[in-house]
């Protein structure tokens, strides 16, 4: 049964061609969903509609069958979804362990530890680790979170190719062992190799790869 649906969903910018036209498909738990598309076709539009951060301007967007819309898309983001940014979104003033607590329900050091932190980097400023590094301190914090949907946009794009194996390996377990949805989009046929559905995003459509 799908957690998430899209239905219908069409979104253009202002004067600008559609990006979206009339999307309909559905996300299920278990699974890892990873998107592809060139650069500017529209995929972190499609992740931040899904995510609640902003809103279609024709269809719907469903979890569990009830439209985020009308739930209140402040309890979707807080309640039903984590997301790992490209830009990281951390609190610059805060630590790794800091940053990781702020969503998680266990100890965020074992987490921290397990993506390739330092129990010292750990404790420093955030802004003191490098851009892979903080990548790693983002994605902690989405896993660590209890939500059943994970969104992650570009989630390897800073991290050498070892590391970035090792997170396509963690956000693979996160659906199969956790039983979370996991949608990612990215440029990396590597990691889309590992998702259980590839989907392409071309000329405002979604379609299975």
């Amino acid at each position: 049964m799908a957690v998430l649906e899209m239905k219908e969903i069409c979104y253009a910018y202002e004067k600008g061609r559609p990006i979206l036209s009339n999307v309909t498909t559905e996300f299920e738990a278990g699974k890892m969903y990873a998107i592809l598309g060139s650069s500017g076709s529209g995929k972190t539009t499609l992740l931040s509609l899904i995510g609640g951060l902003d809103i279609p301007q024709k269809g719907e967007i469903l979890f569990d069958s009830e439209d985020i819309a009308q739930r209140g898309l402040a309890c979707h983001r807080s309640s039903h979804v984590s997301l790992i940014f490209q830009s990281y979104n951390l609190i610059d003033y805060m630590t790794p362990m800091e940053n990781v607590a702020l969503t998680a329900k266990k100890d965020a050091l074992p987490m921290l530890l397990r993506l390739g932190l330092t129990a010292e980097e750990a404790k420093r400023n955030v802004m003191k680790l490098s851009g892979g590094q903080q990548q790693r301190v983002a994605i902690a914090r989405a896993l660590a979170s209890d939500t059943p949907v994970i969104l992650a946009d570009e989630p390897t794009g800073n991290l050498d190719e070892d590391t970035a194996g090792e997170i396509t390996g963690i956000l693979k377990e996160s659906a199969h062992g956790l039983n979370k949805c996991v949608i990612v989009v990215t440029h990396s046929n590597e990691l889309a190799a590992q998702a259980d559905i590839i989907l392409k995003l071309k000329r405002g459509s979604l379609c299975p790869v």
